[in-house]
Formats: C-alpha cells, sequence, structure tokens
C-alpha cells in the first residue's frame, strides 16, 4: 500500500510540474497576442511611451476608425484573398496528385524523381534569374504572379507522400483496378474521398503561406491595386519608423515637424489595428481545421 500511495503521489506530483510548466508556456505564448489586441485600443502616446503593459490605457477606437476608412486595407484584403483562395487551390491541385504518384512503388523511377525534388529544397537559382523568368513569361506586375509561384512546396509534398504511403491500403486500389477503374477515377473516387485531413493540413500550411506573403508582391508588383493587405501593413511600420527618426533631425521645419509627428501618431494608431484586422481571419479558419491538423500531421509517425 504504500508502495501504490508513493506512485499515485508521485504522479500527482508530475501532473501539478507538468500543468505548471504547460501554463507558463501558454502565458509566454498569450501575452504578445494581449499585447497587441491592448495597443491596438489604446492611446498611441500611452503606447509610444510603454504605459500599456498588462492593460489598456486610454482606450480609443480612433484606430479601428482609422483602418476602416483605409482605402488601400480594402483593396489590400480583396487581393490576398484572391491570392489565398486561387494560390492555394492551385497548390493542392499539383502537390495531391504528385504525392500520389511518388507514393506507388510501381512507378518507374521514383527514386531518380524524388532525387531531382530534393535538390530544390537545397539548391536555389536565385532572386535574379527568377526576376528574369517571370519576366519572360509576362507575370510581371501581375495578379497570376502571386499565385503561380511555388505552387508546389516538396516538404509539404513529402508529407502528402507519406500520407498516401502509410494510410491508403494497397488492397483498396487494386480492388479498384479490378472493377476497372482508371488510376485518375481511383485517384477522385477513392483517394481524395479517403484524405481529408492530409488535405486539411495543405490547406492550412499553404493558406497560411500565401495570407501572410509579401515578398514576392514587393519584388514583382508595380501596381498598388493588386498589393496584397501584408503590403500596406509593411509600408505602414515603414512609415512609422521613418517618422519617428526623422522627428530627431535637428534640420526639420516646424511645418515639417508637425507633419511627421502627426505621421508618426497615426501610423501608430493603425498598425497595431490593421495586425488585429488582418489575422482574424485565420483565427476563425484555424479552428476549423484544427481536427484534420491534429490527425493528419501524425499519421506515418509511428508504426506498429
Amino acid at each position: 500500500m504504500k508502495t501504490i500511495r508513493k506512485q499515485i503521489s508521485g504522479d500527482k506530483f508530475f501532473q501539478l510540474m507538468v500543468t505548471i510548466i504547460l501554463t507558463v508556456f501558454f502565458i509566454i505564448e498569450l501575452y504578445p497576442m494581449l499585447y497587441v489586441v491592448f495597443c491596438s485600443i489604446s492611446n498611441p502616446d500611452a503606447v509610444a511611451s510603454g504605459e500599456v503593459l498588462l492593460w489598456p490605457v486610454g482606450i480609443t477606437l480612433q484606430g479601428y476608425q482609422k483602418v476602416f476608412q483605409y482605402r488601400d486595407l480594402w483593396i489590400g484584403y480583396g487581393n490576398t484573398i484572391f491570392y489565398t483562395l486561387a494560390g492555394t487551390a492551385l497548390n493542392l491541385a499539383i502537390t495531391l496528385p504528385c504525392a500520389y504518384a511518388m507514393s506507388r512503388k510501381e512507378l518507374m523511377g521514383r527514386n531518380q524523381l524524388m532525387l531531382f525534388f530534393m535538390i530544390t529544397m537545397y539548391v536555389s537559382g536565385g532572386l535574379i534569374p527568377t526576376y528574369l523568368n517571370v519576366k519572360s513569361f509576362g507575370l510581371l506586375d501581375s495578379r497570376w504572379c502571386m499565385v503561380i509561384l511555388g505552387a508546389i512546396s516538396v516538404y509539404n509534398m513529402i508529407v502528402a507522400r507519406t500520407f498516401f504511403a502509410n494510410s491508403i491500403p494497397d488492397e483498396i486500389i487494386e480492388a479498384a483496378r479490378i472493377d476497372g477503374c482508371n488510376d485518375f477515377r481511383i485517384f477522385g473516387k477513392i483517394i481524395l474521398p479517403l484524405s481529408k485531413a492530409i488535405t486539411g493540413v495543405l490547406v492550412l500550411y499553404y493558406g497560411t503561406g500565401h495570407w501572410n506573403a509579401y515578398f514576392d508582391a514587393m519584388i514583382y508588383l508595380d501596381d498598388r491595386k493588386k498589393f496584397p493587405l501584408q503590403l500596406f501593413l509593411r509600408e505602414i511600420l515603414i512609415q512609422s519608423k521613418f517618422a519617428e527618426e526623422a522627428l530627431t533631425d535637428s534640420t526639420v521645419s516646424a511645418e515639417e515637424l508637425a507633419y511627421l509627428a502627426e505621421l508618426s501618431k497615426n501610423a501608430d494608431l493603425m498598425k497595431y489595428c490593421i495586425i488585429i484586422v488582418s489575422t482574424v481571419p485565420l483565427m476563425f479558419i484555424y479552428p476549423k481545421l484544427q481536427k484534420f491538423f491534429e490527425k493528419g500531421v501524425m499519421i506515418g509517425s509511428v508504426k506498429g
């Protein structure tokens, strides 16, 4: 009995320590998000002076009012939604069939093909050759440039290939072929319905990447009407930093100083609000895909 009691007390102590550690990690991860929320509804002067720590100071919604009046925000929102939906659809249309083909043992030369895929993970053509390719294909300053570039991620393809190889029984495919199904019908009628978990994982990976992308737009797009949301957010952050640095310049006139102060104040007022507005869609989408993510990302990791 004493041994059992010691085991029970040891288990309780272990659970207590795990709970404390996980609570600390939860607070560490939660605080930056709460800080952004507090700053978005606080007075920008209080934010700049570092008064906002654990709660908002001088609560105001002027930042959100300015954000919703900011016309470029809605242009960026529309473009980002298009890039995310179209880009993710193209990613899935390429990644899933490729991963399924690479998972089939009867595919001739699949090891050599896999070697070519792996090379692209470590060796890149570079920015300038890529820019010249984009220009030669007529995709420069085109919305389709944001959709087509990065149409497949080799890492995601490997994850999907592992799923198909370990989770789809060969007997199902053999039975379908006996019934007269070809490879396209097997993939469309059997494989895809059984692959909701990995499809959800890929949607989350690709969708998040497209939603947060800004570098390609900065390089290949010139028309502001085609800019994604993240590029406008970057623009506001740069304006804020530029205004703060210019305010310390002694050669600036009084009128320019007043303009820069107003620019810095508006930028500080808007940047946290735009961060909140830009992350809200992902916060709503993630819980819907979480069950697929938890299931799909772990499939094939344990064999018994």
